[in-house]
Formats: C-alpha cells, structure tokens, sequence
C-alpha cells in the first residue's frame, strides 16, 4: 500500500533527478515552476533528450495523447506525468 509520505517522497527524487538533470545539460539552476521553453533553456532537439531522460529514468513510456509540450514545460509538470504514468497521483 502506497502512503502519502511514500508519494511525496516519489515526487521529490522525480523532481530532484530532473533539476539535477537540467543544471548538468544547461548549466543553469532551474526552478520548478519554470516554463522551460519560454526561458529558452530547451530547444527542440533537447527536448528529444528530455522525452528519453524521462523514459529512461522512470521506467515509463510516454506516448500518444501524453507526448506535448506541455506535459515537459517545468519540473514539476514533468514530476505529475511520471507520477500519473507509473499510476500515481500528482503529487
């Protein structure tokens, strides 16, 4: 059985790998809330970086309805995809 502390601990390595991820590839400290396509911090090819990053890393394939910019605008959008992907809430 899944607990709330379980799914907030989820949530928190899920958004701790993906800003640890964005500084390494941009060289800049990303908030959770920043729309990573308006700052200009993703470009089109990294975002193919970013869609097998996710994948990857979470064990989840997002595809389909799923597969839209907005669903990898921040971190924490990201972090509600795998959430919901792996079955869990967004959290």
């Amino acid at each position: 059985m899944t607990t709330p502390t379980d799914r907030t601990d989820t949530a928190r390595h899920i958004r701790d790998d993906l800003t640890a991820f964005l500084a390494a590839r941009t060289r800049t400290d990303v908030g959770p809330d920043v729309d990573l396509f308006a700052s200009g911090l993703v470009t089109s090819l990294f975002a193919m970086e970013l869609l097998v990053h996710v994948e990857q890393s979470f064990g989840v394939q997002v595809a389909g309805p799923d597969l839209t910019l907005d669903n990898f605008r921040s971190v924490e959008r990201m972090t509600a995809l795998v959430l919901r992907l792996r079955g869990g809430t967004d959290a």
